[in-house]
Parts: structure tokens; C-alpha cells; sequence
């Protein structure tokens, strides 16, 4: 059924896509930047309103992507253009870690009060440029802290590209092949999902499997609790297919650190920020971390990230860690603007809008044999694509996420893969109810004619 034309939502102006213009630019890209950029299709930007991005040939797009859950005011939020701009007139730069600056620390002070983290004391902030840079300064602190040298993280999360990343990452192989040897003392555990545990036990309670393996096989035939200084968990995994834990085993987590005197890395880079309607994602399930790690949708677009801690953990002395363009005073100035409308109604929004998307979607795992799950908090919501295969049983449809992908393109949508067979929804906080429901009408439409 052809999707009917609103001024909220695509629109069609070259017979293909990506347009002449795209292509060019596409086929000069393709011989001057690195091949190790992973392009999903001929996007090219031109410049974008709200929830609507246009590209270099007029075409006009629902962005259900921003950026990866980075550009959450939606796009040229007039707040915070102002605030960019209006750091721009005094000036650009100046180095935090040498010198003082007062809209970093007015921010600093800020997200420190707003941050719910275990323990008494205030909390204090690191300031880097992107979330690798905040999960490698959670991993020095804890080491630094603790004294321990060893760290859990679980398969399928992704922490970044760095080499304290890549070493943690257990999402994609060609994130790691040809990049060793790696920086030593990791070790990986099970996340919980729609899927058996090593224990054989079944979802939902498979959360249980999970925390028994870290028990039973990590701590007694692998690494001593006792020599473990981090455990890190993405509250939502992204990369991994966006699939949202069991609120036992976040909670099972805590207990495991507590017992063990181990620190709780909560990685809030994708999931952080408003994304879920709450300022961390971790607010959802009740539990404190001891680190988090946030950046992307921090900052509307601006490079920016946050490591936060208790002052008791952040005790390295000066020099320990710093960096040269963290705090930026532009960025700063974008953070605030974003935080002030995260407060004024874009978490809610989140909130908001994501049930939207779910009462809607939610259906079609009953309704479209190729729908397998659909999962989310807030505006971060996974539709996991199967297929059956023999005696019933269900396979990760891979080939067919991508080709509802390349139509949801065609169609207006800027949509993104993640996992082996999932398609991520990540839109700005901005986005209203009509788009949501467009937006649900256009997917729909194409899952359906997919099969």
C-alpha cells in the first residue's frame, strides 16, 4: 500500500537513489578515505531540520539513526546551534588539563549531581572526545583504584575501536582480526538473551545460566575474583543487536561485585543521555554502577564523552590521565543546551514515543513470520529479523534485515543494522508521534512485502 506524502515525513525527488549527485561524491570518497569505513548505503548529507535529514540531491528522510543515537536534539535545535555559537564568539579552545575553564566546570558540577552512582561522597567527572576515550580512562581508573589488574566483559558488546577496546569488544570478528597481540587480563562472560545460556537454562530466566557461568566457570576455572578489578556491561548492548537484559541480572551483577569487592562499569555510551528516559539507562533497572561511561548523544553532535566516578575511586594523582581536546568549551557549551532540554522534556519524550513504537511494532512478532522479537527501552528499539528453518526452529535472518534495510531506504527511513540480524531504531529525542507513526507505517510496509 503506497504511504502517503506529509511535510513531516520523506520525500521523493530523484527517479533513484542515491541521486547523481550522491553518486559522485560517493565514487570520490571511495578513492581518497580509508576502505575501513563500513558504509551501509548511499546516504550522502546535505543538511537536516529535526528528525528530518535532506541529502545532496533534495531527497528527504525520517533519520531513525542519528548519527548512531548521537545527534539527540534532533538537528539544528535552535537552542543549541545558540549555545555553539555563542562559544564560538568567545572563543574555541583552551587545554583542561592544564588550564581552567567555566563552562566546563559549570557542567562538570552538573552531570556530577545528576549522576546516580553507588556510594557516599560527590561524584567527579573525565572529560574526553569519544566514548573509546572514556572506556579506556574507566579502565585505568579501576585498575589504578582497585589495584587489580583483570576485567569481565560479555560476548557480543562493543566498547569501541582503541586497543583497550577492541580487546573488551566480542561483537564482531573484524573488529579484532589482524590488530593482536592484545593488551591482556580480559575475560568474557554470557549476556543474557532470547536465546539458551551455557546452563541450558531458557529465557527470561536464562539470566540466572548467566551469572552462574561467571561463577562457576570464570571465577573458579579462570581468574580469581579476587584479582578482577572491573566487571563492564552496556545496560542495553548496542552493537550486540540492542537487546535489553533480564532486571535480575543487572541486579545479580551488582551482588557479584559487592560480594567480591569488584567495581561495576556501566558503558552508557549508546544508551545513556536521555535515550531510554532516563538521564543512564541503568536508572531503569534500579542499580547504581561504581564507573560510568557516556558520550554520543551528550553533546547533540559535538565530540564529547564522560567517564564519572565517586571522589573516592577518582583518586589518581595529576598526570595520571589527561587529554589535550577533552572539555572543549564548544562542546561544553552544547552539552549544556542538550542537558537543559533533556530536562525540559526530551527524556520524557523518549519515554514518550518509544511506547509509541512499541504498541505498534509489538504486534508483528505474531503477525510477520520473518518478525522475530522486538525489544527497546525508550528510543532504543531492536526488531531482531528470522526465518524458520527446519522443524521450526529459528534462524538469525541476516540477508533479509539488510534487504528491509536497502527498501526502508528507498522509502524515506535512515535506519541502521546491529547484531547479526537485528534493525536499530535510534532516532532523535525530538521526533513527534506523526513521524513515529509514519515511520511504523513505511516499516510495516515493507516487512510486509519482504515476506
Amino acid at each position: 500500500m503506497p504511504i502517503k506524502e506529509h511535510d513531516y515525513g520523506p520525500k521523493r525527488v530523484t527517479k533513484k537513489i542515491p541521486g547523481p549527485k550522491a553518486q559522485k561524491i560517493i565514487k570520490r570518497d571511495h578513492k581518497v578515505m580509508s576502505p575501513s569505513n563500513p558504509h551501509g548505503y548511499g546516504f550522502v548529507m546535505d543538511r537536516g531540520e529535526g528528525c528530518l535529514v535532506y541529502d545532496v540531491d533534495g531527497n528527504r528522510y525520517i533519520d531513525l539513526a542519528a548519527g548512531i543515537a548521537v545527534s539527540s536534539t534532533g538537528y539544528q535545535h535552535p537552542k543549541v546551534t545558540e549555545a555553539i555559537k555563542n562559544q564560538v564568539d568567545d572563543y574555541l579552545h583552551i587545554c583542561s588539563a592544564v588550564f581552567y575553564n567555566k563552562i566546563q566546570t559549570d557542567y562538570a558540577e552538573r552531570l556530577a549531581k545528576m549522576t546516580k552512582i553507588k556510594g557516599r561522597g560527590r561524584n567527579r567527572v573525565f572529560f574526553g572526545n569519544s566514548g573509546a576515550e572514556a572506556w579506556e580512562a574507566a579502565l585505568k581508573l579501576a585498575r589504578y583504584h582497585t589495584g587489580r589488574k583483570n576485567f569481565i566483559a560479555f560476548y557480543n558488546c562493543f566498547h569501541g575501536r582503541t586497543f583497550g577496546s577492541i580487546v573488551a569488544n566480542a561483537s564482531k570478528i573484524y573488529q579484532r582480526k589482524g590488530f593482536g597481540p592484545f593488551m591482556p587480563g580480559f575475560f568474557h562472560a554470557f549476556y543474557p538473551r532470547p536465546f539458551k545460556c551455557p546452563s541450558d537454562a531458557e529465557y527470561p530466566t536464562s539470566f540466572k545460566g548467566c551469572l552462574d557461568y561467571i561463577n562457576d566457570i570464570v571465577f573458579q576455572k579462570l581468574v580469581d575474583p579476587s584479582e578482577v578489578a572491573a566487571i563492564a556491561l552496556e545496560p542495553i548492548q548496542g552493537e550486540g543487536g540492542y537487546v535489553v537484559p533480564p532486571k535480575a541480572f543487572v541486579q545479580g551483577l551488582r551482588e557479584i561485585c559487592d560480594k567480591h569487592g569488584i567495581l561495576l562499569i556501566s558503558d552508557e555510551v549508546q544508551a545513556g543521555m536521555g535515550r531510554t528516559g532516563k538521564l543512564f539507562c541503568m536508572e531503569n533497572y534500579g542499580i547504581e554502577p561504581d564507573i560510568i561511561c557516556t558520550a554520543k548523544g551528550i553533546a547533540s553532535g559535538m565530540p564529547l564523552s564522560a567517564m564519572i566516578a565517586k571522589e573516592k575511586i577518582m583518586s589518581w594523582p595529576s598526570g595520571a590521565h589527561g587529554t589535550t581536546f577533552g572539555g572543549n568549551p564548544v562542546s561544553m557549551a552544547a552539552a549544556q543546551a542538550t542537558l537543559d532540554l533533556l530536562e525540559d522534556g526530551l527524556m520524557k519524550n523518549a519515554d514518550k514515543i518509544g511506547k509509541v513504537f512499541m504498541k505498534r511494532m509489538k504486534p508483528w512478532i505474531k503477525k510477520y513470520k520473518s518478525v522475530g522479537d522486538v525489544r527497546g527501552i525508550g528510543l532504543m528499539i531492536g526488531i531482531e529479523i528470522i526465518q524458520k528453518g527446519k522443524k521450526g526452529v529459528v534462524l538469525p535472518d541476516a540477508k533479509k534485515r539488510d534487504a528491509i534495510i536497502d527498501k526502508l531506504f528507498e522509502a524515506g527511513l535512515i535506519v541502521l543494522p546491529c547484531g547479526s540480524n537485528t534493525i536499530r531504531l535510534c532516532p532523535p529525542l525530538t521526533i513527534t508521534k506523526q513521524q513515529a507513526e509514519l515511520a511504523c507505517d513505511i516499516i510495516e510496509s515493507v516487512i510486509k512485502n519482504q515476506g
